[in-house]
C-alpha cells in the first residue's frame, strides 16, 4: 500500500513510522523543516512543502496513492483547507484529523467520511486498521489474538452465524453485530451512526453493509479478511 501523510507532527510521524516498519510505502508531508530532517531515515520519502498550496501538493505521487491522511493537528484552518484540497484532487481515499467537535462537523461537511481522532486513538491502532485491508477498527488483547470489526460482504446477506460457520470454518467467534444507518447531523450533511445489536448468536441474521467484530488468533483473522476479498 502507498500513503501520504500531511502533517508530521507527534500523531502523523509516529503513524507514518508503524506503516512504513508494516512494509508500506510512506511519503510524509510537512512545511517545517525540521520535521521533515527527523523522519527522512525512518519513512519512504519525507518532503518539505505547503499542504494548503494547490501547485505544491500538485507535485506529489497523488493518483498513485491508496490512501491520503492528513493529519495536521494545532492548525485547524490549514487541516481543512489542506483537506480540502485533497477533496477537489479527488485522491482514492482521504482520512482527515479533528481536534473538536467543530472541526470535524466541518469535515463532515466537505463530505470527509473518515475522520480520526487522536485524543482517543493511538497512531499504533491506526497502523493496524489501514494495515488489513477490510478491517474498520482493531484492539489488540495479547500478540496473539485480536478483537476486530469489520464490514460484512454482501455474500453473507440474509445468512445467519450458523449458516456461514465462522466458528468452525476459521475458529472465530462473533461478539455482535453493528448496525449502520445514515443520518443528517445538525447542519443537515449525512453521516453514519452505529447501533450495536447485542450479543451474537448462532441465529443472528447478517445484514451487508453492517459490521461484525470478531475475536479470533490473528492467524485465522487474517485468513478471513483474505477469503472476504474474494467475495
Amino acid at each position: 500500500m502507498k500513503y501520504i501523510i500531511i502533517g508530521l507532527g507527534n500523531f502523523g510521524a509516529s503513524l507514518a513510522e508503524k506503516l512504513t516498519k508494516m512494509g508500506n510505502e510512506v511519503i510524509g508531508v510537512d512545511m517545517n523543516m525540521s520535521k521533515v530532517e527527523a523522519i527522512k531515515d525512518k519513512i519512504t520519502h519525507a518532503v518539505n512543502l505547503d499542504s494548503t498550496d494547490i501547485t505544491a501538493v500538485s507535485s506529489l505521487p497523488l493518483s498513485d496513492t491508496d490512501i491520503v491522511i492528513v493529519g495536521i493537528g494545532e492548525d485547524k484552518g490549514a487541516n481543512i483547507m489542506a483537506t480540502a484540497l485533497m477533496k477537489q484532487l479527488h485522491v482514492k481515499r482521504l482520512i482527515s484529523r479533528a481536534v473538536s467537535p467543530l472541526q470535524e462537523m466541518v469535515l463532515e461537511a466537505m463530505g470527509v467520511d473518515e475522520i480520526i481522532h487522536p485524543e482517543e486513538e493511538t497512531a499504533e491502532r491506526w497502523a493496524k486498521k489501514l494495515n488489513l485491508h477490510g478491517v474498520v477498527d482493531s484492539f489488540e488483547v495479547n500478540r496473539d489474538y485480536s478483537i476486530i470489526e469489520t464490514e460484512i460482504p454482501a455474500e453473507f446477506d440474509g445468512r445467519t452465524l450458523e449458516e456461514i460457520g465462522l466458528k468452525r470454518k476459521y475458529d472465530i467467534i462473533v461478539l455482535t453485530t453493528i448496525k449502520i444507518t445514515r443520518e443528517k447531523n445538525e447542519i443537515g450533511t449525512n453521516r453514519d451512526v452505529s447501533t450495536v445489536q447485542g450479543v451474537a448468536s448462532a441465529k443472528t441474521i447478517l445484514h451487508k453493509h453492517d459490521i461484525m467484530v470478531l475475536y479470533g488468533n490473528n492467524k485465522n483473522l487474517k485468513k478471513l479478511l483474505k477469503d472476504q476479498e474474494r467475495y
